[in-house]
């Protein structure tokens, strides 16, 4: 029989471990927590100081009782659930479940699931870092004050059960509406370049040589072209230099997550699922289970110095002696939001290659873990570096430049390397070009352009955007995503995510009557309070009484002073032609529908489409405002699909002036939809 029994989360995480312990471990897993604020009620006495009320999870019962069981029989328990603020937790709400009071037990912790880390954790079982746990359940019970009491209120103003607000889910929910807001300010300024084409000595083809300066329109970048086409080009100067690009950093959850969604097309949930695989363990053929990289929530680039070692030193051996880093690189920045208890993400043995796996896990296992190796092993790589040509030449009193690179060593490239670091094939060779050179005038091409509105959040960006404002942790960035698409309060085309009208209509909600739980410092600040309290440097019920009050009062006065927002059941002049009542106006997942009043019994339903007294440029006929499968409202014609024409913009009744085409809302401005019109007003009222 066993004599210590070690409690995991996870049945994978179990058969992983319990193959590095001998037959007096037994290795049982408790499926995450087993306690947790009820979900039929608040669960918080706030008259009794915020006191919680925790409840054994509904399903885990037998669970429970079995793990009391193997506790009976055992000598000693270890709880070795994850490495942070939620493991912690996790294993507080065991002992008091299991009854551990009188029990010999400890808390143990590893990076990294391997015989070495686990064994090593054993020497060094400490007790329940209570700090932690009050910063879990801070963290815990502010998200749920702000869930439960916010959320009943939006049901009642929107007349729409399931919606819900959260700490961090709504700032973000915010983020997403002021970028849409400012994409629809945007007004695009014109602009032109022109490029030559110079025939190089020594080059089969011509060199492009852009022009150095700023034009602002047709006519500026005519009369450039004309000034040109006698002068003679001069080259006026020739720069050739080194340049030195250092290899990245090991990943942190947040640049994984970024990372995997441009390099592999990962979303973040599903980045954080396949890496929870991989730190959990993978069946290896011939090898069992194994864990194949560290913990994967962190905001770290610590690397132990015994994994450091081992990635120069393979580096040495594979690739040579130049291409290990003669540094570390340099830590990450310790700013006042950096966790620093865990290391970066990492492999957990730098001999484990990417191809030794290939075939043995999944392809999508294979995808992730090939990124962290190669992005771990390029960070003790040295740099790469450039040669680079700059060719600078005039043109009478116009100067034109061209430049070009070429990879001198490769050093981290060997093994990482993104689009810009990939060498351009067509890279020109300047070798044979000196100052005062006469160059061959091939040909001239001028294009208008205009200025490009910011663009809109990724998954990937918006994480980025998260991690630099102090918005939630590495532990919240995919769950919040996931809930703001679930929640249809956000919509996903292509990359890019938009707000719906729903998601519009609740952050309206949010901002008007609830700015601090919106606000964007307040937030951050939040999270270093939260923070504060893991460190033992502040009480959690101190961080809890102080929020409370003010989130009270503007919750009664947003139930006496917000206006019920009606988005559905708005009668219409549409007849059901099953019934003969007139059909009403639904909000459903993608926006507005028609359905006959009389459900159940009738429940005929049909797309709704709201005229905006606009003709379709096209065929004449009216434009209606739509919705796309996933949300994102637009404007087409009533005739479609005999007429596809559409818009993202809303256009207006007046006509332009100039072209006499149609004027789009943007912003406060009118703007005409033809760019080379370029025609603008201010938005006026009466203008619809």
């Amino acid at each position: 029989m066993a004599k210590n029994l070690v409690i995991v989360e996870s049945p994978t995480k179990a058969k992983t471990i319990k193959k590095f312990l001998g037959r007096n471990y037994e290795v049982i897993a408790s499926e995450g927590h087993v306690r947790d604020l009820p979900k039929s009620s608040l669960g918080i006495d706030k008259d009794q100081d915020f006191e919680p009320h925790y409840i054994t999870i509904r399903g885990k019962g037998d669970l429970v009782s079995t793990l009391r069981k193997a506790v009976k029989k055992s000598d000693y328990v270890y709880l070795a659930t994850d490495p942070d603020r939620e493991g912690e937790a996790i294993s507080y709400h065991l002992s008091v479940a299991l009854k551990l009071e009188d029990k010999k037990y400890k808390r143990i912790t590893f990076n990294e699931i391997t015989q070495k880390a686990v064994k090593e954790s054993l020497k060094n079982a400490r007790a329940v870092d209570m700090s932690l746990v009050d910063a879990q359940q801070a963290r815990r019970i502010v998200d749920r004050l702000v869930g439960y009491e916010i959320s009943p209120l939006l049901w009642d103003k929107i007349g729409k059960r399931g919606l819900s607000a959260g700490r961090v889910q709504s700032v973000t929910l915010k983020m997403i509406s002021d970028r849409e807001a400012e994409i629809e300010r945007f007004i695009p300024d014109e602009y032109w370049t022109i490029d030559v084409m110079l025939a190089v000595p020594g080059q089969k083809k011509p060199a492009a040589f852009r022009y150095q300066g700023t034009i602002g329109n047709q006519e500026e970048a005519e009369k450039i072209c004309e000034a040109i086409k006698k002068a003679d080009f001069t080259v006026a100067e020739v720069k050739n230099s080194k340049r030195t690009k250092k290899g990245p950093q090991p990943f942190t959850t947040s640049t994984l997550q970024q990372t995997a969604a441009s390099k592999i097309n990962f979303a973040t949930a599903k980045t954080m699922r396949v890496a929870q695989q991989l730190y959990e363990g993978v069946e290896i053929k011939g090898q069992g289970t194994i864990g194949l990289i560290t913990y994967l929530r962190t905001d770290s680039t610590r690397i132990s110095d015994e994994a450091d070692a081992a990635a120069r030193s393979y580096i040495e051996e594979n690739y040579g002696k130049d291409f290990v880093s003669a540094d570390k690189p340099a830590s990450s920045d310790k700013s006042k939001n950096i966790q620093d208890a865990h290391e970066a993400i990492r492999p957990t043995d730098v001999s484990r290659t990417p191809a030794s796996l290939k075939g043995t896990i999944s392809n999508d296992q294979y995808k992730l873990y090939k990124l962290i190796y190669e992005r771990f092993l390029a960070s003790r790589m040295t740099p790469a570096v450039y040669d680079t040509f700059a060719v600078t030449v005039e043109a009478g009193e116009h100067r034109f430049r061209a430049s070009t690179s070429s990879v001198a060593f490769p050093g981290f490239l060997n093994v990482y390397n993104t689009e810009e670091d990939t060498e351009d094939k067509n890279a020109y060779n300047f070798n044979g070009i000196e100052k005062g050179d006469k160059l061959k005038l091939e040909d001239t091409e001028k294009k208008q352009h205009f200025t490009e509105p910011p663009a809109h959040y990724t998954e990937a960006s918006l994480v980025r955007a998260m991690e630099e404002n102090g918005i939630g942790r590495p532990s919240t960035y995919a769950p919040t995503i996931s809930t703001l698409l679930n929640r249809r309060y956000v919509t996903k085309e292509q990359k890019n995510l938009y707000i719906t009208e729903l998601g519009s209509v609740v952050n309206t909600i949010m901002v008007t009557a609830f700015p601090e739980i919106v606000d964007i410092d307040f937030t951050a600040n939040m999270e270093t309070l939260l923070d504060s309290i893991g460190d033992g440097n502040v009480n959690w019920k101190v961080v809890v009484r102080n929020f409370y009050p003010d989130l009270e009062k503007e919750i009664k006065n947003a139930a006496d002073s917000l206006s019920k927002v009606k988005i559905a059941d708005e009668k219409t002049d549409e007849i059901c032609e099953l019934c003969g009542a007139n059909m009403v106006i639904k909000y459903g997942a993608h926006g507005k529908f028609l359905a006959c009043p009389n459900f159940p019994d009738c429940r005929n339903t049909k797309p709704y489409f709201e005229k905006i007294g606009v003709a379709c440029p096209n065929c004449g006929k009216d434009l209606v405002k739509k919705a796309s499968k996933k949300g994102r409202t637009f404007y087409g014609c009533i005739g479609f699909p005999e007429c596809d024409y559409m818009s993202w913009a809303r256009p207006v009744s007046k006509k332009c002036p100039n072209c006499g085409g149609l004027l789009f809302i943007k912003g406060k401005k009118l703007v005409c939809g033809d760019p080379s019109c370029n025609y603008t007003e201010q938005l006026q009222e009466k203008d619809d």
